[in-house]
């Protein structure tokens, strides 16, 4: 489990061909291997988590400042990992601690789905990002509610359609990979989990 709050900012160092050659096409697992940059890896061994742009993967091998994880081609179909290259920066947060502040929202590190920047707008000193989402996310989605996307934790500002969006502070736009973002940029998203398993509650089969 994840919390949303970016502890650095990490780059795609290489990406195994001899598993990845076909992941664009979903045609193979790949094997990532990230730098982690800031983010220190030696309270962190073999099999534990950390979420990549808000996927969850395991750590296979490390060393104090990068490590390797194996992306299924399930985790590739359902998320932006497939297009990414060599050298992409990517956000960064380790597993939380059950004795950790959530500063964020409770998150899983389970994408959802696929969304893309529709729409990016100067608000004062932040940043107005409209996303759209495949419609059968919209129903998780409600003003003032939380979501994920890229691994980080936000509150939604507006909800019209299959589109949100939501407002990014200096602060967010310098920790994370947002001031990157452009229109028709690719992102991971995650629903809130409680709404998710609200709905499976409250919908009669």
């Amino acid at each position: 489990m994840f919390t949303g709050i970016i502890q650095a900012i990490g780059r795609i160092r290489a990406i195994a061909q001899d598993i990845g050659q076909g992941i664009a096409e979903g045609e193979g697992d790949g094997r990532f291997v990230f730098s982690t940059g800031a983010l220190d890896l030696l309270d962190m061994g073999i099999g534990d988590s950390v979420a990549v742009n808000g996927v969850c993967l395991t750590i296979i091998e490390k060393d104090n400042h990068s490590f390797t994880a194996d992306l299924s081609r399930e985790t590739l179909s359902l998320t932006t990992f497939s297009a990414l290259k060599t050298g992409t920066r990517v956000n960064l947060e380790k597993a939380m601690l059950l004795s950790d502040r959530i500063n964020g929202h409770i998150v899983s590190g389970h994408i959802d789905g696929v969304g893309k920047v529709v729409n990016k707008t100067e608000a004062a000193r932040s940043v107005r990002y409209t996303i759209a989402i495949p419609a059968v996310l919209s129903r998780y989605l409600s003003t003032k509610g939380a979501v994920t996307v890229d691994g980080v934790s936000l509150t939604i500002n507006a909800v019209e359609g299959d589109t949100f969006s939501v407002n990014i502070i200096p602060h967010t736009l310098t920790e994370t990979i947002f001031s990157e973002y452009e229109t028709g940029t690719r992102v991971n998203v995650e629903v809130d989990l409680i709404a998710r398993y609200l709905d499976r509650l409250l919908v009669k089969e």
